[in-house]
């Protein structure tokens, strides 16, 4: 691996210029199996508008009129799909995909519809069926659940058509590698503590889709991948927490060095699930609640206040957990100063996630001093931009 520390410190400490990128592919009906699958465009991404250039110092190839640089980011969230890579002007491009699909019974009138709603789909065995954000939609109008081909940050197990739609999403997000063996660093999940489970298998499953498109696939563990993306200030030191969809990833790192990763098996999902189970309503409308604007410090109604609950649940739940490894492991530095904490992931962006997360905070008697808890810039992008500077400096 590059000393992408280094090349973090040089290239990424300041605010990029990120820029939405999406291709806008004609409405077609695919036809598609295991070994072929077609790809449909993913939808454009609004992204807070923060630009600053920055030297592009990895190799530069031209394709027709674009120019960029080699390497490239991808998040692997059991939500979301984030791939990024940075053009010869230094501006970060970004794609995201909802990592969700829905399947559909396959008639004229049903084909109708969809066509005439511009909602794009392929069909698998017989079945209509529609991928990202069209089929979280349709979900929440007819009260189902989306089909997920992750489950608890890694590839489910109970999902046979798992493989061939992530495999669709990857060639949509990514295109083709700009040269044979181009790096792409894809996030894992680090080992769970509370799950028996490894990510050995997840993590060769995208490693193998990734080579199959021509990219040289490296995994970084997803807590590291936020450390790279937001502690350049702090010399890399501090705790980056991912907090997902299927998993929350902490890394707490020394000088760029991780000192320790783990992950637990609670997420985004989760709330989902017991806030359903309580309100008696789908998985998916329940998503739809948190995404709605709530604020967890000042809940209304019963449903506001069952997501708050579960939300205050998983982050004091993740705070004992850090504690306790802490205070177990005999691996763990000294640090000579106050540290940072730096959350990033959709779940994260919940409005009053950062406030209830201190307040929980300051609950426990933490081993160590901290001298921030903050949110991420981007807090949906971080994990596939720290990928990114991790692709970029070894292409260097």
């Amino acid at each position: 691996m590059g000393d992408f520390a280094d090349y973090a410190r040089k290239d990424f400490d300041k605010k990029k210029n990120v820029v939405a990128s999406a291709d806008k592919n004609d409405q077609k009906d695919v036809q598609f199996n295991v070994e072929d699958a077609k790809s449909f465009s993913a939808p454009e991404v609004a992204v807070p508008d923060t630009v600053v250039n920055t030297e592009v110092t990895a190799p530069v190839v031209s394709t027709g009129d674009t120019a960029v640089a080699l390497g490239r980011g991808l998040d692997v969230g059991t939500a979301n799909l984030v791939s990024s890579f940075q053009d010869a002007s230094g501006n970060v491009n970004l794609k995201i995909q909802r990592n969700a699909f829905i399947d559909i019974d396959c008639d004229d009138y049903t084909r109708n519809m969809l066509t005439r709603l511009g909602v794009q789909y392929v069909v698998v065995n017989g079945r209509m069926v529609v991928v990202g954000d069209p089929a979280f939609e349709l979900a929440n109008i007819f009260n189902r659940n989306t089909r997920r081909p992750m489950k608890e940050g890694m590839i489910s197990p109970d999902e046979a058509d798992a493989l061939p739609i992530e495999k669709m999403l990857l060639e949509t997000l990514l295109e083709q590698p700009k040269t044979p063996g181009e790096i792409c660093y894809y996030s894992v999940p680090a080992e769970p503590i509370d799950a028996d489970m490894n990510v050995v298998y997840h993590q060769g499953v995208f490693g193998g889709l990734l080579k199959g498109l021509g990219y040289e696939p490296k995994p970084l563990v997803e807590g590291h991948a936020v450390v790279f993306s937001e502690l350049a200030e702090d010399d890399f030191t501090g705790i980056g927490i991912s907090c997902g969809g299927g998993m929350f990833n902490v890394c707490v790192s020394y000088k760029s060095i991780p000192a320790l990763s783990f992950s637990t098996s609670r997420g985004g999902d989760w709330i989902d699930r017991n806030v359903a189970s309580v309100l008696g309503i789908s998985s998916s409308r329940a998503c739809g609640l948190k995404e709605k604007g709530i604020d967890i410090t000042n809940p209304n109604g019963r449903e506001e206040e069952a997501v708050e609950i579960y939300y205050r649940n998983l982050i004091a739940y993740t705070l004992k957990n850090i504690k306790e490894r802490f205070e177990s492991s005999s691996s763990m530095p000294k640090f000579p100063d106050p540290i940072s904490i730096v959350c990033a992931g959709g779940t994260s962006m919940i409005g009053g996630f950062t406030e209830v997360f201190k307040q929980e905070f300051e609950k426990i008697n933490f081993p160590m001093d901290v001298k921030e808890i903050r949110l991420a810039e981007d807090p949906l992008y971080s994990v596939s931009k720290g990928c990114l500077v991790a692709a970029l400096s070894e292409s260097v």
